[in-house]
């Protein structure tokens, strides 16, 4: 198994309490559905174990594990909402230039 590369208390709690979120509603729509741990798991390609870790928010988990078992419940539109355009597309804008203070320019002498 590969080394963590960190500690899942370490990570944002936003990230944290997202995983946690998605965990639940994994774990509440395949107890709607009725689907036993052992047949999502077998349609996911994943092991029981892996599938009890994302529903308790295992940041170790894989993000494509979450979305995955997401899309097969049918609610992945609804948990994780596509991205605007924008944030990939178009424009990237000219780079940001440096004016001379920043550059230490006229009062490069004052240190």
């Amino acid at each position: 198994m590969p080394k963590k590369l960190s500690k899942p208390e370490t990570w944002p709690t936003l990230v944290q309490e997202r995983l946690n979120a998605w965990g639940k509603c994994i774990k509440t729509q395949r107890l709607r559905q009725r689907i036993p741990v052992a047949d999502l798991a077998a349609r996911l390609g994943i092991s029981r174990t892996t599938l009890l870790r994302l529903e308790k928010g295992d940041p170790g988990a894989g993000a494509g594990a979450y979305l995955t078992a997401l899309l097969a419940l049918g609610v992945a539109d609804q948990a994780v909402p596509a991205l605007p355009a924008g944030l990939w597309q178009g424009d990237y804008g000219q780079r940001v230039k440096l004016s001379l203070q920043e550059k230490g320019g006229d009062d490069a002498e004052y240190f």
